[in-house]
């Protein structure tokens, strides 16, 4: 009840009535909702039991007593009652009918049981009996009767080749104006290598085994007991590298040489050895022309290969070959389009084709090395289809390439699965070697003389020689 008009009310009082009412009409609402979701459960049971119901009526009534008690719940009004008969219909026009015949009582005769001897189970001790397919017998095939007659060839596809690699000799003989005993002679093929039922190959890839002007202290030690005491002395070097095998030798000049000492050693190796040479510079332009023009012009007439000739010191290497009748080697970097490049320059300086040896260079075997097989065997491809600027004989270094790699310079602290070390070194060049062959080179340089032996093995299988 309010306060009348006149009758003062304090602030105070109507704050608590006023909190007193509002928490009446919380607890009032709380409570329906409390009743709406006991009705909600209890709607949500009566229709679980009228999806399955006994019979329509009863499922009907189920459901009218929810709804009444959902409505009530909310103040609503109660449903009206169901019917208590169903509404009456019109009667059908009755149909005379003829009364059924009698039943006719069926006899059923019932089975004869037959007594099933109990089934004893299978001992604990007893193995589970396996299914077995039967098998076939193999039935005896006739003979294959033969689809061609007897003597009949198959033709091989051949390839028609328009070039042919330059035939280039190293070396000459007293009669020619030198001092070996005797020259070799390399190119010459009329198709890919070893591709015999296509062209000829005139003359087989060769050896060549290198002979350092200085001992070397950068070689393997397997390297330095191969050869022992004969590194101190190249003279010493190069004869025993003929008994080896070699069909060449390389003098490979170092940066501690002069001018005097390169001639001499020069000098020392062709008096001990008959074979032809190839001398090759440190690898520094500005060293090589220093080295190289001075030895060109002391063996003049011998046909020495002179190397490296690169695109940038080419010309005055070059020049010394041409004024006292070398050779020289021309070295590029993988390339096809290099190589043929530098072959134009060094032609165009006047040095006859017919002296002039490509080194595309290589990589060992895992290390590059397919790539390198790659450009030689597009080298060789262009010179049998008749480009002139690439018909040169090749010349690789698998040697030294071979054994710069960890696989054959070591061989402490690498895995136990990579073998005896010797024999890996050995064979990481030999394989390099051979395949570079087989690849198109015509001369290989090698370092190790059981690696010469192998080689000169491979070369002689592929030239088919018994």
């Amino acid at each position: 009840q309010l306060p009348d008009k006149d009758q003062p009310v304090e602030t105070g009082d109507l704050l608590a009535q006023a909190q007193q009412a509002a928490l009446r009409q919380a607890q009032a609402l709380q409570q329906a909702a409390s009743e709406a979701m006991k009705q909600a459960e209890l709607l949500g049971k009566a229709r679980e039991q009228a999806a399955q119901p006994s019979n329509a009526v009863e499922a009907v009534e189920h459901l009218r007593l929810a709804l009444q008690a959902a409505l009530g719940a909310l103040g609503g009004g109660a449903l009206p009652a169901p019917p208590a008969q169903p509404m009456a219909r019109e009667p059908l026009p009755s149909v005379p009918v003829a009364p059924p015949p009698p039943p006719v009582e069926a006899k059923v005769e019932k089975p004869v049981e037959e007594e099933t001897p109990p089934v004893k189970p299978p001992a604990p001790s007893a193995k589970p009996v396996e299914a077995k397919l039967p098998v076939k017998e193999k039935a005896d095939l006739a003979p294959d009767k033969a689809w061609l007659p007897d003597g009949t060839k198959t033709p091989v596809m051949k390839e028609k080749w328009s070039g042919k690699v330059r035939e280039i000799t190293l070396g000459a003989t007293s009669a020619e104006g030198g001092t070996r005993s005797k020259v070799v002679t390399v190119g010459g093929e009329t198709a890919m290598p070893f591709m015999h039922f296509e062209g000829t190959t005139p003359h087989p890839p060769v050896i060549a085994i290198e002979v350092k002007s200085k001992t070397p202290d950068d070689w393997s030690t397997l390297l330095k007991e191969a050869w022992g005491e004969v590194m101190h002395k190249p003279s010493d070097w190069a004869k025993m590298a003929e008994k080896e095998g070699a069909d060449l030798l390389q003098v490979t000049l170092s940066l501690e040489d002069t001018k005097e000492t390169a001639v001499d050693t020069v000098k020392s190796v062709l008096t001990a050895s008959g074979l032809p040479l190839i001398v090759i510079g440190p690898g520094q332009a500005d060293k090589d022309n220093e080295l190289l023009l001075p030895v060109a012009e002391a063996f003049k007439g011998e046909r020495l290969l002179l190397g490296v000739c690169e695109d940038k010191n080419y010309r005055t290497i070059v020049a010394g070959a041409m004024a006292n009748g070398h050779l020289v080697t021309a070295r590029t970097a993988m390339d096809v389009n290099l190589a043929k490049q530098l072959n134009i320059l060094i032609s165009d300086m006047g040095l006859p084709m017919d002296r002039i040896i490509m080194d595309p260079t290589t990589g060992a075997l895992g290390y590059g090395f397919e790539y390198g097989y790659s450009v030689m065997e597009r080298l060789r491809l262009a010179a049998l289809q008749g480009d002139g600027m690439t018909q040169l004989p090749m010349l690789v270094t698998p040697g030294e390439e071979a054994w710069k790699t960890k696989e054959s310079k070591v061989g402490k602290g690498v895995p136990e699965a990579w073998g005896n070390w010797l024999e890996r070194a050995v064979t990481w060049e030999t394989l390099t070697a051979t395949m570079l062959i087989e690849s198109g080179a015509n001369i290989v340089v090698l370092r190790h003389p059981e690696t010469v032996r192998r080689v000169k093995m491979a070369i002689s299988d592929l030239m088919g020689e018994k």
